[in-house]
């Protein structure tokens, strides 16, 4: 993300069709340094889900000369470019912050994030302890096909669980693009890739509760000096969507300590409430296609994010894939892998303006976005744009390993403010982040 996110993780973890026209160009921060950070399927009218087989097509990339990418067809301007910056410089490329907490620069500008008070994390990277992590296996239904009635293979959904095996249906010749201002109850189809099996999904069929054999929760304070609280009350399923909403309300923090150098345990409210969901625990999964429809807001002072963390080490050599990130009026597309010095990330990052985008509704529709991963590279998507490549070769910790080459567990959340998030004070709330489904192939 060329930022400072996630870099602290709660106690426990051991370890973004753009508008279409004019053209999409990518400025991609391989190598820079951070001191703080951090498939489509309805129910048809009778109730029985469609799965159609893809067997189509992949975007192209021409490269340009300075690390530019140009990228099919588009959406606007970049956030740096050749080294410049939208919102200010950073001197030489180095550190200006204090602690682990400090501004980011790429290509010695673009600064983000900000400086932690008294030199210590902020981003809540590891705290009081390594994670337990687990190493599940991904969890797959009867038969081979996910969880939740949108996304049944080889037949109906009984009981709001998928039942069958092989894929059963027509074959499509195109991709995969769900973008559009349709909801939750009205998307696509379930397109499965063609020499791929869907391994799991949820599609948020079931009102009520998220479905606790997928979803954990993180609670409190947790990372990046963010303002929420987070809790499993702001997260709901209906109508189709997972609905994870902020709101502007007090909360009490049980843990509060007067006095406390520790912005965990020193605010004694919350103004803030949001949710951040995770399969840690419940699901993970080593390689395949990843595959995400959602509805992000982009006011000021909302970070939605959707992402992967490894089960294996602490933040970040346990490496952190930002596959949809938003904050401070850019949408983000980011990998990081760790350094020789601890709770400091090595970025791979690509972030647009969408201030800039053609598509001046672009907020108010759903998006999909996409991981292609596999031992060889990261191909991160949005609405069937190659917005990112990471070479697992050029991503790896200070002792070789790669972080990449380990199974990754899931999480969906919405923060507010923190050290990138930005100032929400004059942000309507609620505001909703919305997620039609969640889907995981993975290669035959």
């Amino acid at each position: 993300m060329v930022s400072c996110r996630r870099s602290e993780l709660s106690h426990y973890l051991d370890c973004q069709r753009f508008a279409a026209s004019s053209t999409w160009v990518l400025a991609v921060a391989v190598g820079c340094s951070s001191s703080s950070s951090g498939p489509a399927g309805q129910n048809n009218a009778a109730g029985t889900p469609t799965v159609i087989t893809n067997s189509g097509g992949a975007a192209s990339t021409s490269p340009t000369s300075g690390g530019v990418a140009v990228v099919g067809g588009g959406f606007g301007a970049i956030a740096a470019v050749g080294g410049k910056t939208a919102g200010g410089a950073a001197a030489g490329g180095t550190n200006s912050g204090s602690g682990v907490g400090g501004s980011v620069s790429v290509g010695g500008n673009v600064p983000l994030g900000g400086a932690t008070s008294g030199g210590t994390p902020s981003g809540g990277k590891v705290a009081g302890g390594t994670a337990t992590g687990g190493t599940g296996t991904g969890g797959i239904a009867p038969g081979g096909a996910p969880a939740g009635g949108k996304a049944a293979v080889g037949g109906t959904a009984t009981g709001g669980k998928a039942t069958g095996g092989n894929v059963a249906g027509a074959t499509s010749a195109g991709g995969t693009n769900a973008a559009g201002s349709g909801g939750c109850l009205d998307g696509p189809a379930v397109v499965v890739p063609a020499g791929y099996n869907l391994v799991w999904a949820d599609e948020f069929n079931v009102d009520g509760s998220p479905d606790s054999s997928n979803w954990g929760y993180e609670t409190g304070f947790v990372r990046n000096e963010e303002a929420q609280w987070y809790q499993p009350d702001n997260a709901r399923v209906e109508k189709g969507c997972l609905v994870v909403e902020a709101r502007r309300e007090r909360k009490a923090n049980p843990n509060y300590q007067a006095g406390s150098t520790d912005w965990k345990l020193n605010r004694q409210y919350a103004e803030y409430t949001a949710s951040s969901l995770r399969t840690m625990g419940k699901r993970t999964w080593q390689y395949g296609r990843f595959e995400m429809r959602g509805r992000i807001k982009t006011q000021a002072g909302l970070w939605p994010a959707w992402w992967t963390l490894g089960v294996a080490k602490e933040w970040p050599s346990c490496g952190e894939i930002d596959i949809m990130e938003y904050y401070a009026g850019m949408v983000r597309a980011n990998v990081a892998c760790g350094t020789a010095t601890r709770w400091q990330a090595k970025w791979d990052g690509a972030a647009w303006n969408v201030a800039t985008f053609t598509d001046k509704d672009w907020q108010n529709k759903f998006h999909v976005w996409r991981m292609d991963w596999d031992d060889i590279k990261i191909d991160l998507y949005l609405d069937d744009k190659l917005v990112n490549t990471s070479n697992l070769g050029d991503m790896l910790n200070s002792d070789g390993s790669s972080p990449f080459k380990q199974a990754h567990y899931v999480l969906l959340n919405l923060a507010i403010g923190g050290v990138n998030g930005g100032d929400p004070s004059n942000t309507a709330f609620p505001s909703l982040y919305e997620v039609d489904y969640v889907r995981v192939f993975q290669k035959q």
